[in-house]
């Protein structure tokens, strides 16, 4: 039985760390985009909609981890309980995610440091950002990985936030759009922002991290819980900096942002032609911390939740974190992450595959959602750490709304219809 809420250890600011981590990862550069583009389109309409979003991924978060410590278990002991089906699903799941997220996350990190180096093609940067990344992961461990990702987070936190503030937001819009509004033909770019914010298969990846700090049993809820909530009221800060951005400075020029991560290119020459190429290059670099924490952030945790997978598959108990940070397992994944989604950088994208991805990717978060609510009230948890009616409420309205957008994003992407 593990020791009950009175057992709890002292919180501390100073050891917060998986939740910088997580909220790292999670905010890449398409999050930026699309709430840049929802900061374009309908100003402060929507700030309501990052702040229902950073809650629904607070809920998730907090279960992921609170499973982990309550049980001694990982989410994939979790899983296997509920019938190999769970597996059936996260095998090809996380083998093709892998192989197109690689690429994504290469040229993501490339597309800022070709901007500010035109001579060098974008390939051979998203190349140098893989590899290094590679490099990184299997070479260090958890806590130089952490201390590296806070820094990167500095210096997002300095350019990004740095940009809104500079830009004098408007209080006054701000705080008429806490209210709750879905403006005319926005409903599934409501809903996209809200489930948009910070992470995807990186939210399951929190308990691994969570155990990587140190923290293996319940007397670390407590602290667990501080260390999520500073997360993603990071992540919110972070989102709402560019829903300031797009509000203060592109609905008012009328500028339409190109698509994907090739939106920030759009925007950093804005900022160049509005303020100089200082401003520019320093929102290029707060471009580039995005993404690359997001690319090692995935080389790392998903790496570590795959060497797990893989001994669950095999009936093995899981191993240490830091045995995992070492194994063939591991370091396998990490290739699979790093070298075959080159050939993505050179060739067309093979439309099958991307179908596959967003059908498997869409259907993660309410299998995620939904499973954890099954465990965490069921006699898979200890009686004292299930779940509350705040807790069951914020996995339901998560599993709802991502039920929801999984639908959409199934229907829009073998049809091509516009959500």
């Amino acid at each position: 039985m593990q020791e009950p809420i009175t057992g709890q250890r002292n919180t501390s600011w100073k050891m917060i760390g998986p939740g910088i981590v997580v909220a790292a990862t999670g905010v890449g550069s398409g999050d930026l985009v699309a709430t840049l583009v929802a900061g374009e389109n309908y100003g402060y309409a929507l700030l309501w909609a990052v702040i229902v979003g950073c809650i629904v991924k607070i809920s998730l978060a907090e279960a992921t981890g609170r499973w982990h410590l309550a049980t001694g278990k990982t989410i994939f002991d979790g899983w296997r309980s509920l019938g190999l089906w769970t597996f059936v699903f996260f095998a090809p799941y996380i083998v093709i995610w892998g192989f197109v997220y690689g690429a994504t996350a290469m040229s993501a990190t490339a597309l800022p440091l070709a901007a500010m180096f035109p001579a060098v093609p974008l390939p051979v940067f998203a190349v140098i950002a893989g590899i290094s990344g590679l490099v990184f992961v299997w070479f260090n461990q958890y806590p130089v990985f952490e201390k590296v990702m806070t820094v990167l987070v500095g210096v997002m936190f300095v350019t990004v936030v740095g940009l809104a503030v500079y830009l004098v937001p408007n209080l006054g819009d701000m705080a008429t759009g806490i209210v709750p509004t879905v403006p005319d033909g926005s409903l599934f770019n409501t809903l996209g922002l809200i489930g948009g914010v910070g992470g995807t298969i990186t939210m399951a990846a929190y308990g691994f991290w969570v155990n990587a700090k140190g923290w293996r049993d319940s007397t670390w809820i407590k602290m667990m819980r501080m260390d999520n909530r500073v997360a993603y009221i990071t992540t919110g800060v972070f989102v709402l900096a560019m829903l300031i951005v797009g509000a203060e400075l592109l609905r008012p020029m009328g500028v339409a942002l190109a698509d994907g991560d090739q939106g920030l290119i759009t925007l950093a020459e804005v900022l160049r032609d509005e303020f100089g190429p200082v401003v520019s290059i320093l929102f290029l670099i707060g471009f580039f911390a995005a993404a690359y924490t997001s690319l090692i952030g995935v080389w790392h945790g998903v790496s570590l939740m795959f060497a797990d997978f893989v001994r669950k598959l095999r009936g093995q108990p899981s191993i240490p974190v830091e045995e995992r940070e070492t194994s063939k397992e591991f370091r396998a994944y990490l290739i699979w992450l790093t070298f075959p989604p080159m050939l993505l950088l050179i060739l067309d994208e093979p439309i099958q595959l991307i179908i596959a991805y967003g059908v498997l990717g869409s259907a993660f978060m309410p299998f995620l959602a939904f499973t954890l609510m099954w465990l965490l009230n069921t006699r898979h948890t200890p009686k004292e750490w299930r779940n509350g009616i705040v807790s069951n409420v914020g996995l339901a309205i998560a599993g709802g709304l991502f039920l929801v957008l999984c639908v959409n994003d199934i229907y829009t992407r073998i049809t091509g219809a516009g959500g």
